[in-house]
């Protein structure tokens, strides 16, 4: 039998998503221009010849032809541009407008959480904005009748937030064995929970995507359809940051979810830093280390100000704010407790079989080290304090292996069921 041949990646795109890969490769296309201008530059200037003492101000006909370079860029960017503008929206109106693949979710969760502050500030219709869903859709509060795909909700909202780089299509996942395991359809099932799933852009700053969580739950109590009784929430990775930046946000601003929040559970979340983006702020400080080098450290800075926030766990504005993300700094976090008044829980895995010094800090579960996802720091200000019976290690187990074990869905099970139907 004859094999189709398989899909071409353009099945997966939607016309908007050429508007925002142009503007992408035509500020890709100056930035490399730009890399090659500081090099040239690096060059000259080691060998004490006249190349400009500034980026972008390199001298006779080499900063002609580097100008040239820069303009002619920029106006065939615009050009296209400008035309894909009048041209898609017709091709939008002859278009199906349905959910994206999930092949072209994946893709766009990946691009936003490297550089999706860039996407956004830039105006990129690839820019991923947030959004609450329910059963595949957003849900929208400022249209009647009231979203459909909630009738029958409960009064128990069950929020699920998904990581960097991913979506909430991500919390339904298969084990090696070929077992769909979805924590939130189970608790939702056994519980009488109804899932809502955050997506978000998961480059931008953590407080900013905190600061609309905040603003988006409040609507969600405000409309919900039935009666509100609980907010319980669960938190994959940097999840967990964004729900501790949306409660404190929301307390400072006198908003009434957070009296309904009664459980937040966090799945690996890196409380106190992931080793790896310090170890991508290295990168930056040898390759600027040399004149040579120097123009490439450009390279290092395509990361998202959500990938630079998980160096050291920042959760507030304060954290970030005032400074250069990517000059090496020491930890300065202000400290900032688990919520008060709600049930807190952890889940930290480690790739090792048994604890140790070293695992604990070191290896973790590959990409969060043990004690940053138990809460954990040598500074006992910064400590997160989880009950005893609220922290729960699994062993031999990596970070996005986390979604699909069953033995984390009993766990969950455990602690969120009520006190008179737990075992």
């Amino acid at each position: 039998m004859k094999k189709s041949p398989p899909a071409s990646p353009l099945n997966h795109l939607r016309p908007s998503d050429l508007r925002g890969l142009t503007q992408l490769a035509t500020q890709g296309a100056l930035g490399v221009a730009r890399i090659a201008e500081g090099v040239h530059q690096s060059v000259w200037r080691t060998l004490g010849a006249p190349g400009g003492a500034e980026p972008g101000q390199t001298r006779g006909v080499t900063g002609l032809v580097y100008k040239s370079i820069h303009g002619v860029t920029r106006l065939v960017g615009l050009g296209v541009d400008a035309v894909l503008a009048r041209v898609l929206p017709l091709l939008e109106s002859s278009r199906e407008a349905g959910p994206g693949t999930p092949q072209r979710e994946t893709v766009l969760a990946i691009l936003n959480g490297v550089i999706g502050d860039h996407l956004a500030a830039t105006g990129n219709p690839l820019a991923t904005p947030m959004s609450l869903r329910h059963q595949g859709q957003a849900l929208t509060w400022d249209v009647e009748p009231r979203p459909p795909q909630l009738a029958g909700a409960t009064g128990k909202v069950l929020l699920l937030i998904h990581g960097l780089c991913m979506n909430d299509l991500q919390w339904r996942t298969e084990t090696d064995a070929g077992q769909v395991v979805d924590h939130g359809q189970v608790l939702a099932a056994a519980l009488g929970y109804t899932p809502v799933y955050l997506r978000y852009n998961s480059g931008l700053h953590t407080s900013q995507n905190g600061h609309e969580l905040a603003a988006q739950l409040e609507l969600l109590a405000r409309h919900w359809p039935v009666p509100l009784e609980e907010i319980t929430v669960l938190a994959h990775s940097m999840g967990g940051l964004v729900i501790r930046s949306a409660v404190q946000l929301a307390r400072q601003d006198g908003l009434t979810w957070p009296g309904r929040l009664k459980n937040i559970v966090f799945l690996g979340t890196p409380h106190h830093g992931a080793p790896l983006e310090r170890a991508g702020n290295w990168v930056d400080t040898l390759l600027a280390s040399t004149p040579f080098t120097a123009p490439f450290a450009r390279l290092g800075q395509l990361r998202s100000a959500g990938i630079t926030d998980l160096r050291h766990g920042h959760v507030q504005g304060a954290d970030w704010q005032g400074h250069d993300r990517f000059h090496r700094r020491p930890d300065s976090r202000q400290p900032l407790p688990l919520p008060e008044g709600v049930a807190c829980y952890t889940v930290a895995a480690t790739l090792a079989a048994r604890r140790s010094a070293l695992a604990d800090r070191l290896t973790g579960d590959g990409l969060v080290p043990l004690n940053s996802a138990l809460g954990l720091h040598d500074d006992p200000a910064r400590n997160l304090i989880f009950a005893k019976d609220a922290q729960w290690i699994a062993f031999g187990t990596g970070h996005m292996a986390l979604l699909s074990r069953p033995e984390v869905t009993q766990k969950l099970l455990h602690w969120l069921a009520p006190a008179s139907t737990a075992g």
